[in-house]
């Protein structure tokens, strides 16, 4: 993929995932979910607005289906293991 755009929106939504995950993980996640929730709200804006710009992106349109998708799927699945 030659899209700057979508490579850095990519990188924020995969660090807002990471963090997203280590606030669900974190033993004080227990005590307060607020910051954990807060970390959600980040992720899914970030998801978001990646979708949006591959859903008009040239670049993206020509690779096929975008790996949000299969970001998504990992992030049920830790979800899960977490929960």
């Amino acid at each position: 993929m030659d899209c700057s755009i979508c490579k850095e929106l990519e990188r924020a939504f995969e660090s807002r995932q990471s963090k997203y995950i280590e606030a669900r993980s974190a033993v004080y996640y227990r005590v307060s979910t607020e910051l954990a929730a807060g970390k959600n709200v980040e992720m899914e804006r970030a998801r978001n607005n990646l979708e949006e710009h591959r859903s008009v992106c040239v670049f993206a349109a020509k690779v096929g289906p975008t790996r949000v998708a299969g970001l998504a799927g990992n992030h049920q699945k830790r979800r899960s293991a977490v929960a």
